[in-house]
């Protein structure tokens, strides 16, 4: 079961193990690799003195970018094949297929440059789909249109390949242990798409979909209706006295059809029977209490097409521990016993959910497509903390909203000392659920490191624990190898605008100079920039005071579409934005206004023409981050894979890719099964 690795392994390496230990040692000791996942941010890019591009790149790099065009700069990071590049022994890069060492017309691009380029090509998992020998094909999609709709092309290709790949996951586990999955829990069903495919035909799979919003399960349950998986329920009303307003409030609490009106019980939540023996099962030796008084299952609907069904369960999902939803769970196949096949149909969804018969042993799969931040790692546990899940396949994403279990990163290199309070918000918030699950991440030795050409002596005892900031998990979300021409254009543009507002920001007193965690103007910060903003609150405290006495950057968030046409139209934009009376940002819109007032158009146009020469090195040094962030995704999913690892509940576990990078960037599954009746662990 699973594919042959049980790591997507890039090609320089055969052995999961190695490339573990490679990938750890590289991205802690890449002086390079810090600097760029973390350590700088866009907005300190026209504000600090010295400029950041000269401060933390070699001479020889700048000169080479400058020298070429910027694809051909996100061509040699990503796509060229480096095997073309040699050292003489000389020393100087050479090509070998040219006599004169040109590359694309112009210089070859300098042998540590593309040392660094090749460290992390190496150490980024392999995201083709499908991969060699997995057994996984890229069919044409096979979704029904009436299921797909309201679905994107990218939604539809996720959910086809994904609804394939659980079904044929379910099917293995079900032969290999020889019990069937009767269940899968999706964590945060959202509008449903994943689930509504796997209880239609062909899959007819029961699922239960957990999700913290209301109006998304009310928006799902319309999407089923639209689908016509279930039938669109009937409602007669007295429409003059409706329309009157004349009805009281106890005419809300009746369901009306052609035969008359009844009173609707009231939906119950489950908490009220919560018992103290399902609590002690779900936390053996762990004295917690357990808030599950908004899990309700708000609607059970067994599906006229295929006989799957789908139970929405309102829960905020807040760890691993799924005790108030499981003992929810309804038991499909007594009810499709009992009634017959053609009434099979909604079970109203202000049924009483007390009133439906219960499933006595459940077999889970907790499945997720794209779970945001920590969901990932309480699905993972899960596993542990529930008996009745034996499974787990979750694709994640926004790895910006992972939180952090260690506490701040710890950073001897100067330029890295972290000064930005919404860095130290979220670093030190030491959530048990947080980064890096894996005790090898935890305990792993941190080397201390010293800045090229710096003399910096260490007398501390090494620090031990991979920690990544937020500014690295941000970039880790971005997709690099996707970017084309117009579209890297498009949003280069968009971060030489908001970086050269930011320096007129200064300028005009909103901000002042970036300065460091010592106290020296131009500092760099490992949160990202480090401008404050100028205003004091009448009551003379500072704006949303950080730990440190930093405060919140002055957002401004997207402006609408003509504001990107040219710089006025964007500083105008962000201007009106931010000195609306409804505006976003905590800064008095009043301050902002005097400290703008009188900004005429032609010196927008001259802050753009001065820097304009530099919007290339920002857009070179954008492109490093991001390709530099595949090493922090790496980072984050072997994290995920050794925790399984480390359980010994666990089977087996791995990670591969389930659809086209091209089509969803954000395409790793992590996948582990339990040992057949293995105990519960806390």
């Amino acid at each position: 079961m699973g594919p042959d690795q049980p790591l997507p392994l890039p090609a320089e390496f055969a052995d999961v193990d190695l490339y573990a230990d490679s990938l750890l040692q590289f991205a802690t000791t890449s002086w390079m690799l810090q600097i760029l996942c973390g350590g700088v941010h866009i907005l300190d890019f026209f504000t600090r003195t010295p400029d950041l591009y000269s401060t933390l790149l070699p001479q020889a790099w700048r000169d080479w970018f400058k020298s070429m065009d910027i694809m051909d700069v996100l061509d040699l990071l990503m796509r060229e094949d480096l095997t073309q590049f040699r050292t003489s022994s000389a020393g100087p890069l050479e090509e070998t297929s040219s006599q004169n060492a040109a590359w694309r017309g112009g210089p070859p691009p300098p042998e540590d440059l593309i040392q660094y380029v090749r460290d992390v090509r190496k150490h980024c998992l392999d995201r083709q789909f499908p991969l060699p020998n997995s057994g996984l094909s890229n069919k044409k999609s096979t979704i029904a249109r009436h299921i797909a709709i309201g679905m994107k092309v990218k939604k539809v290709h996720e959910v086809d390949n994904f609804a394939r790949y659980v079904d044929r996951l379910t099917s293995d586990i079900a032969v290999a242990q020889k019990r069937e999955i009767t269940h899968l829990v999706d964590f945060g069903s959202g509008q449903n798409y994943l689930g509504r495919a796997l209880a239609a035909q062909p899959y007819s799979k029961h699922i239960v979909a957990v999700e913290s919003k209301q109006h998304n399960i009310e928006g799902a349950k319309v999407m089923d209706v639209k689908a016509k998986l279930v039938e669109k329920p009937k409602i007669m009303r007295n429409k003059k006295a409706y329309r009157a307003g004349l009805r009281d409030d106890t005419d809300a609490n009746q369901h009306c059809n052609l035969d008359g009106c009844t009173k609707l019980p009231e939906v119950i939540s489950t908490s009220k029977v919560a018992t103290a023996d399902t609590e002690k099962l779900n936390n053996p030796g762990v004295n917690q209490v357990v808030d599950n008084s908004k899990t309700i299952t708000t609607t059970f609907q067994l599906y006229t097409e295929g006989h799957g069904s789908v139970q929405y369960v309102e829960h905020r999902i807040k760890d691993g521990e799924l005790g108030p939803v499981i003992e929810q769970i309804i038991d499909t196949p007594q009810i499709q016993q009992d009634k017959p096949k053609e009434e099979l149909s909604i079970v109203e969804e202000t049924s009483n959910p007390l009133s439906l018969p219960k499933s006595s042993e459940p077999n889970l799969m907790v499945i997720s497509l794209h779970s945001c931040g920590n969901l990932v790692h309480h699905g993972l546990r899960s596993l542990l903390l529930n008996p009745s899940v034996s499974a787990v396949a979750m694709v994640g994403c926004c790895y910006n909203l992972v939180t952090e279990r260690l506490g701040p990163p710890t950073y001897k290199l100067p330029t890295l000392r972290p000064n930005h309070p919404r860095l130290i918000t979220t670093s030190t918030a030491f959530d048990p659920n947080g980064f890096p699950m894996s005790n090898r991440l935890v305990t792993y030795p941190i080397p201390q490191m010293t800045a090229p050409g710096a003399n910096e002596e260490h007398t501390s005892e090494p620090p031990t624990g991979i920690r990544l900031n937020i500014t690295s998990r941000m970039m880790a979300v971005q997709a690099p190898q996707n970017w084309g021409h117009d579209d890297s254009e498009l949003f280069f543009t968009r971060h030489f605008y908001r970086a050269l507002l930011q320096r007129i920001f200064l300028d005009r007193g909103v901000v002042s100079a970036p300065v460091d965690d010592d106290g020296i103007v131009g500092g760099v910060s490992a949160a990202g920039h480090t401008s404050k903003v100028n205003w004091t609150p009448p009551d003379g405290s500072r704006p949303r005071t950080g730990t440190n006495g930093g405060t919140t950057p002055l957002t401004i968030g997207t402006l609408r579409r003509f504001c990107y046409s040219d710089f006025v139209s964007y500083v105008r934009g962000a201007l009106a934005k931010l000195t609306s009376p409804n505006s976003p940002c905590a800064i008095d819109p009043a301050f902002i206004a005097d400290k703008m007032d009188g900004l005429t158009d032609a010196e927008i146009v001259n802050y753009e023409e001065r820097y304009q020469e530099r919007k290339k090195e920002l857009s070179v040094m954008w492109s490093l981050m991001a390709f530099s962030a595949g090493v922090v995704e790496a980072v984050i999913v072997v994290d995920r894979w050794l925790w399984l690892k480390e359980q010994e509940q666990i089977e087996s576990a791995w990670v591969e890719p389930v659809f086209e990078y091209g089509m969803s960037p954000r395409n790793l599954v992590v996948v582990g099964i339990k040992k057949q009746n293995a105990a519960i662990h806390s």
